[in-house]
């Protein structure tokens, strides 16, 4: 089984990703990552050059390039849920939870959300792009964690563990 961890940038999906790919010793596979090795730039220069359509474009191909895998945590970028393909594909292949952070932790943890490489900032505020995603996060989730302050990274784990497989794994 493979756990996809979606939500906005800042929610924790790599930081919370990696506890739980330790914890189940799978492998974690980080999407903006792949992206970033593949066109040799960093993502808000990928926006910055080719728009926000060329880094959903990337994300697409870099999910659906992962074919059939077991025993992995995937962490795609934000804004994996804009594309149909790629969420379609993530469901075949693992179950989703969204890590629910809510919108003022999101912004304690970007302050330079400008830079970060995040779809849609360029016509929209970061708050409209919470409102507007978090529909389609819940759309495409299995799971949902809502994320209660500055809890620890651990227990988060534990919390995905128990939706994803009842119990211990």
């Amino acid at each position: 089984m493979n756990i996809t961890l979606i939500g906005m940038a800042g929610a924790g999906k790599s930081t919370i990703g990696k506890a739980l790919a330790k914890r189940l010793n799978y492998t974690f596979i980080d999407v903006d990552r792949l992206i970033t090795e593949k066109t040799g730039m960093p993502l808000q220069d990928l926006i910055d050059k080719q728009g926000d359509s060329a880094l959903i474009r990337f994300e697409e191909e870099a999910i659906l390039g992962l074919g059939q895998l077991d025993n992995c945590i995937i962490s795609p970028g934000g804004s994996v849920i804009y594309s149909r393909d790629a969420m379609r594909h993530l469901k075949e292949i693992s179950k989703i939870v969204f890590l629910d952070a809510p919108f003022r932790s999101i912004v304690r943890r970007i302050p330079n959300a400008r830079k970060r490489g995040i779809v849609g900032l360029r016509d929209r505020s970061l708050k409209e792009l919470f409102e507007e995603r978090l529909v389609l996060y819940n759309k495409y989730a299995d799971f949902s964690i809502k994320i209660r302050g500055r809890e620890n990274v651990q227990s988060l784990a534990e919390r995905v563990i128990k939706l994803c497989f009842g119990a211990e794994p």
